[in-house]
């Protein structure tokens, strides 16, 4: 996980318990996007070469696909939260001394977590009057709502684990006994 530092990783018994599970949960919904993801190219692929060889393509593979990429993308933002992988923009704050840095972007990822959770409630919403509505994809005959689990899951975490890092950087002691150095 290039450039973060869990709360109190430069201490010398590691990550906390805390830190350690959602970790191991990012990390399973990450893959299971990624196994999303996997399983469209070889759809795709497969209906490619289908058709190349005259045995026609599969039926609705670009709804599978559509499906596919909206139910995975928001599987991988709770890693990328996690790992403190969104861009941050440094110009205006670099000459500050550390711990202003940190307060600031705390404050930043507190903002991220109000945001998550606001997707997060609207995809909610979203997702229930879809359901409610009965919409299907036209070929496969595929409910829509089923796209929307995984945002709702993705999102909901991602404030989750904002919060997580915003404590992490303006109250280490909650996070995990002993805080950082």
């Amino acid at each position: 996980m290039s450039g973060h530092v869990p709360a109190n990783g430069d201490r010398q018994g590691g990550e906390p318990p805390l830190y350690r599970s959602l970790h191991a949960l990012c990390t399973a919904l990450a893959a299971l996007g990624g196994l999303i993801i996997f399983g469209s190219a070889v759809v795709v692929t497969g209906s490619v070469i289908g058709s190349t060889l005259g045995l026609g393509g599969f039926r609705g593979e670009f709804e599978l696909v559509e499906l596919a990429c909206a139910a995975c993308a928001s599987l991988f933002l709770p890693l990328c939260q996690l790992s403190r992988g969104h861009v941050m923009v440094d110009v205006f704050t670099n000459w500050m001394p550390r711990s202003t840095n940190r307060t600031v972007d705390a404050l930043w990822t507190l903002l991220f977590a109000a945001v998550w959770a606001l997707l997060c409630w609207r995809l909610f919403h979203g997702l229930l009057e879809i359901r409610g509505y009965g919409d299907r994809t036209m070929l496969l005959r595929a409910p829509l709502w089923w796209a929307y689990v995984p945002a709702v899951l993705g999102t909901g975490l991602s404030s989750v684990i904002a919060l997580y890092v915003a404590a992490s950087d303006l109250r280490p002691d909650l996070v995990s006994p002993g805080g950082r150095r």
